[in-house]
């Protein structure tokens, strides 16, 4: 079949879209593969299909799916700054207000007139069993009534934070982002037994009370260029761990995020960009 694709990205975070409202796309696993792969297909980090939805007060749904493994995601913050500006510039609708649901979640997304993007990302979760990780026989450390959780991986041990964004982050701080092991360290702690859905693994140094680096190796991508839920997700636990204020610059490879987290059961708020790179289409 030839599909016709869109390749957009934010901050570096790549994907192909593809409009689903107008007749359904229903993928193969090797064919989403096919679409992430950079040397055979067309190359992304994730898969977007925007379909319509019949949920009241809901404008669209979305489907995520992982380039490189073929499975369906639960979240990307990135894709869904990407998702307003795809909606908006094909005519699907004209809303600067747009709520759309995923397969666990609703977000609401806001484009701003400087042609960034604000993301509601909903409130942040920390009860172990939601990422899930397994607690068994562990004490975690406390910092401000917060765990950090002991976890043995490539022959280190190291003290993560269990952040949920609708899906599941480890956070650990670091000295100096640019020499972090993530290349060795990111795999170990996403198939670690302890998280037996896997778990995205991000690695944060601190700046000041206003501004981070981070770097994240992605549950089933590697490490990427940037990664919206990460972000919010490291922010959250700088919060909670008295280290960070409430609005923070966030620096990654690909570009800046700014997230804003007041605490308590507020929502995570995520601002950034969405460019368009092409369009095109594939013989799959």
């Amino acid at each position: 079949m030839r599909l016709p694709f869109t390749k957009m990205h934010g901050a570096g975070n790549d994907f192909v879209v593809l409009d689903g409202t107008r007749a359904p796309v229903e993928l193969t696993r090797t064919q989403v593969q096919r679409l992430g792969d950079r040397r055979f297909g067309v190359g992304a980090d994730q898969i977007l299909v925007v379909e319509r939805t019949d949920t009241p007060g809901v404008d669209f749904r979305y489907r995520i799916y992982n380039g490189f493994s073929g499975d369906e995601v639960e979240h990307c913050g990135n894709g869904a700054r990407c998702f307003v500006r795809y909606v908006r510039e094909h005519g699907l609708t004209d809303k600067t207000t747009v709520r759309v649901e995923t397969v666990n979640n609703q977000l609401e997304l806001h484009w701003q007139p400087d042609g960034r993007v604000t993301v509601d990302m909903g409130a942040p979760r920390f009860e172990p069993a939601a990422l899930p990780f397994d607690t068994t026989g562990l004490s975690p450390g406390q910092v401000q009534g917060f765990a950090l959780w002991p976890l043995d991986a490539a022959g280190l041990t190291v003290e993560v934070a269990l952040v949920s964004m609708g899906n599941p982050h480890a956070v650990l701080r670091v000295d100096d982002v640019r020499s972090a092991p993530v290349a060795t360290l990111g795999p170990a702690i996403e198939s670690h037994a302890r998280f037996s859905r896997r778990v995205n693994a991000g690695f944060m140094q601190v700046l000041s009370r206003r501004e981070i680096a981070l770097r994240v190796h992605e549950r089933g991508a590697g490490e990427t260029l940037a990664c919206g839920t990460g972000a919010c997700a490291a922010v959250v636990a700088g919060v909670r761990l008295g280290w960070l204020d409430a609005q923070v610059d966030v620096q990654m490879r690909g570009g800046t995020l700014t997230i804003e987290w007041p605490g308590g059961d507020a929502a995570v708020r995520m601002t950034g960009p969405a460019e368009t790179v092409y369009e095109g289409a594939i013989e799959l």
